[in-house]
């Protein structure tokens, strides 16, 4: 447990770092500045893959969710699917938690931070807010990108398969980061995200994955499918943990009665 901790306390760190870089360059006005055309065009409204993207975004998301679903229920009705019935919940809460309800109920629709096209600078009649600070642009706004978060979440899988397949488990995450960045991009070219709002989507996924993998207790015996091999290897490791402390303890009394035998001689 304290092994994650330390995991989500770094990731936090990072995530914190990358704000502060991108507040003392200002990163968040100057790449958008860098995409509006004249006239207040967005070129990610016309020009492809963006509004490709954009409409793919929650497919690979809600594919899986609808999986995970069908997964779970099946589980109560096949015992050759029973075993995933945890893994399946685990997509279904994190979805359900992170591009769902934090995401796009709690932060969305209260942080007001207002979208780079709604900005005065841009055409709009806002002025720019830091993403710490609550705007005035009422629900659905900039802050953070929910369809970043839901191209993020295709990482799921990582969470509970890291430990027992770590191949496939890095490529789900490196395919959810790429896919995340690329619609997160694809929402800058929109005008309507900021820097920001991508990093911050696709770090909170993160968190939220990672917290609750740790309440299912991924990679412990507990879980893990072949729970039988999983107990079999820390028995050896107790087994030989036992042996490597009485061998000490021979070589520790050893060492202590050699000055008195010594002595006698």
């Amino acid at each position: 447990m304290l092994q994650r901790l330390n995991h989500l306390f770094t990731v936090l760190l990072i995530l914190i770092g990358l704000s502060l870089l991108i507040f003392m360059t200002n990163a968040d006005l100057g790449l958008v500045r860098l995409v509006v055309q004249p006239n207040h065009q967005w070129p990610g409204m016309t020009q492809q893959p963006w509004p490709m993207l954009y409409r793919l975004a929650p497919i690979p998301g809600l594919l899986l969710g609808c999986a995970a679903l069908i997964i779970f229920a099946a589980g109560h009705l096949f015992s050759s699917v029973k075993n995933y019935r945890k893994e399946a919940l685990f997509i279904v809460l994190f979805l359900a938690l992170g591009p769902g309800l934090i995401v796009n109920v709690v932060l969305k629709n209260h942080l007001g931070r207002p979208r780079p096209q709604e900005l005065a600078e841009f055409g709009g009649q806002y002025q720019f807010v830091p993403f710490w600070q609550k705007g005035t642009a009422g629900g659905n706004s900039s802050f953070p990108s929910g369809h970043a978060s839901i191209a993020f979440s295709l990482m799921a899988p990582w969470f509970f398969l890291h430990r027992k397949k770590p191949r496939p488990a890095r490529l789900f995450l490196y395919a959810g980061i790429l896919f995340g960045l690329l619609v997160g991009v694809g929402r800058i070219m929109q005008g309507a995200h900021f820097p920001s709002d991508i990093l911050w989507a696709g770090g909170l996924v993160y968190l939220i994955g990672a917290t609750l993998s740790c309440f299912f207790h991924f990679g412990t015996c507990s879980q893990d499918q072949d729970g039988q091999a999983c107990m079999e290897n820390n028995s050896r490791q107790t087994v030989k943990k036992s042996r490597q402390y009485n061998e000490n303890a021979r070589n520790g009394h050893l060492q202590t009665s050699r000055p008195g035998m010594a002595g006698d001689l």
